[in-house]
């Protein structure tokens, strides 16, 4: 779910000790969410997600001084993963002008708590024009992997979640630090928007932020800003 331009993928722990309420500053990471996989969506939407096909969101920033360029589009595919369709939507991620990764991650809600689950990725990471590896890759239910948490419908100072639970690859966790943050981007200046710090276990020093607006979405990842965003006007792959 983190993007892998230099760095491995980040993470989140396994143990989840239920003695603290995970709305709670300084609460234990949530990785069970007692979800009715059989009644998951594979597409939709909350205050802060969107996964309806053709939906986009195009940022740009630059990295170790280099320009980045990064697409998310929602498909108009589907994948089955651990039991469930999941929507598939494309990270596409240019560096200097050339690919450097593309991956094609695996979302499905629940209608009735609105929140959203994140079943998966497969990457290809790019040289040259080729494919070199497919570090970060994981799906839920392979090799001990398990679901975790993209978005909660109505996030909360102090919640803590696990978003990936793949051991020693991808093990991503999230913390709601704020949900009135003000953000100025190249598409617009956007209010009441959610901060979320990204850590992860595998790498204990390493943090991220990224902010997401009411009906847009993710505006920023890390240093790179949102430029437009809307569905698109074609049918996407």
């Amino acid at each position: 779910m983190l993007r892998r331009l230099i760095c491995a993928s980040m993470g989140i722990g396994l143990l989840w000790l239920p003695t603290a309420n995970a709305g709670e500053p300084g609460a234990k990471w949530l990785d069970s969410f007692g979800v009715n996989e059989k009644g998951l969506s594979s597409t939709g939407r909350n205050d802060y997600f969107i996964f309806e096909p053709g939906y986009q969101l195009v940022f740009e920033g630059k990295e170790y001084s280099a320009p980045v360029q990064l697409t998310i589009t929602v498909l108009n595919t589907t994948k089955q993963v651990d039991g469930v369709e999941a929507r598939v939507v494309e990270e596409r991620e240019t560096v200097s002008g050339k690919l450097a990764e593309v991956s094609r991650n695996y979302f499905a809600l629940d209608p009735t708590t609105h929140d959203i689950y994140y079943f998966g990725e497969d990457v290809d990471m790019y040289k040259d024009g080729k494919v070199v590896n497919h570090d970060g890759s994981w799906l839920s239910g392979v090799n001990g992997a398990k679901y975790g948490r993209a978005m909660s419908r109505s996030p909360r100072v102090g919640e803590r979640y696990s978003q990936e639970v793949a051991p020693g690859i991808a093990m991503d966790r999230a913390e709601t630090v704020s949900t009135n943050e003000i953000i100025r981007t190249p598409a617009g200046v956007f209010g009441h928007c959610v901060k979320i710090e990204e850590t992860t276990p595998l790498e204990p020093k390493s943090k991220e932020y990224k902010y997401y607006a009411p009906q847009v979405g993710l505006i920023q990842d890390g240093d790179l800003k949102l430029v437009k965003h809307g569905h698109l006007a074609y049918e996407p792959r």
